[in-house]
């Protein structure tokens, strides 16, 4: 399952459907691009409250997934704390992934 979600998010990156650092995440969110919104379970309160908050506002779906560095790793880039999906197709199918 980690390995099909890491592929997954490694696509979706080169095909240019991610959007990730905390503000540019909140602006897709505003914007209503964002289809969901990945969370890294080791990013700060304050953060963790300030994405939650605005994705639910905007009825995105959150998922909490493995630390910055791997989901960094997982989209070739230093560590990340959140990642917005705005393809729809790329969206469903990690959540359906994150979901089991």
């Amino acid at each position: 399952m980690r390995r099909n979600f890491e592929s997954l998010l490694g696509l979706a990156q080169r095909a240019g459907k991610l959007v990730s650092g905390e503000e540019l995440v909140v602006k897709e969110i505003r914007r209503k691009h964002a289809r969901l919104v990945l969370l890294a379970d080791d990013a700060s309160d304050n953060t963790k409250k300030k994405i939650t908050d605005k994705a639910t506002t905007y009825g995105i779906p959150v998922c909490i997934v493995a630390g910055r560095y791997e989901l960094g790793h997982a989209i070739g880039k230093a560590q990340r704390v959140t990642i917005a999906v705005t393809d729809e197709g790329f969206a469903k199918k990690l959540f359906a992934i994150l979901d089991q």
